[in-house]
């Protein structure tokens, strides 16, 4: 049975700060839980129905001391999800030395004042179906390990690696790396015919203000995604989701390509 006062330390890891002082998470849901018992994750506690530790005994070796059988309504108590999905773990956050010089060779992304926890979501499992390892995140960027977050990446947050850092102090290093930076930009030039190349950084920008200026100067290639028929009205903008989807998809294409 889980007590006020675990309840109350469940809670309140849905504040960034507390979650930063204890340096845990929250992630809910037979698929993510299940993902995130065979990561490299480190699990603390894990809270469950009766069925669902019946169901998954094989993953037993992977249970943390911590391993308790509740009911649906005290599930219900501490889920930060409408609909409670049998299962919640408490996770420790990992900490990732970010060194420039390993990305050299690969393809990552940057994020720019990326504020919607979906869209971060969707952008980190757009990462891991793309094959991309790291995404570099502003200061100010949402929060990975938000619960909504978690919850959107679907366990792509168990293979990506995100790191928090000054984008101005850090694009001058991927420079220096050999890094070719591109961005999008509505006098860039065509996706589809510009050439792209096995590595880089792929920044991508705020939902609705797009790269900050201050980050413009570092770009090497400013990308346009063309609308169809080229130059009639259609709609003003697309979600920085959909837009990271398509760059990411065509530099992958000229691969097989």
């Amino acid at each position: 049975m889980l007590s006020k006062n675990k309840i109350k330390w469940i809670h309140s890891l849905d504040i960034k700060k507390y979650r930063e002082t204890e340096k845990l998470f929250v992630a809910e849901g037979q698929k993510i839980v299940g993902e995130l018992l065979v990561s490299s994750f480190s699990t603390v506690a894990l809270y469950a129905t009766d069925q669902w530790f019946k169901q998954n005994i094989h993953l037993g070796k992977y249970f943390p001391n911590e391993s308790e059988v509740v009911t649906e309504s005290e599930l219900q108590k501490v889920s930060f999800q409408k609909s409670p999905q049998e299962v919640m773990a408490i996770v420790r956050i990992p900490e990732y030395i970010f060194e420039s010089k390993n990305l050299k060779d690969k393809l990552s992304i940057v994020l720019d004042t990326i504020q919607d926890p979906g869209n971060l979501g969707t952008i980190i499992r757009l990462a891991d179906w793309f094959g991309i390892e790291n995404i570099i995140c502003s200061m100010d960027t949402a929060d990975v390990f938000n619960p909504k977050v978690i919850q959107s990446t679907m366990g792509a947050i168990f293979r990506v690696k995100l790191y928090y850092k000054p984008l101005e102090q850090v694009l001058p290093e991927l420079i220096n790396a050999g890094l070719p930076i591109y961005g999008t930009a509505l006098d860039g030039e065509n996706i589809y015919t510009i050439p792209l190349s096995e590595n880089g950084i792929i920044i991508m920008g705020n939902e609705s203000k797009g790269l900050n200026k201050n980050l413009q100067s570092f770009i090497h290639h400013k990308l346009f995604i063309p609308n169809f028929p080229v130059g009639q009205k259609n709609t003003e903008s697309l979600n920085v989701g959909v837009a990271t989807a398509i760059i990411c998809a065509e530099f992958r294409r000229r691969l097989l390509g």
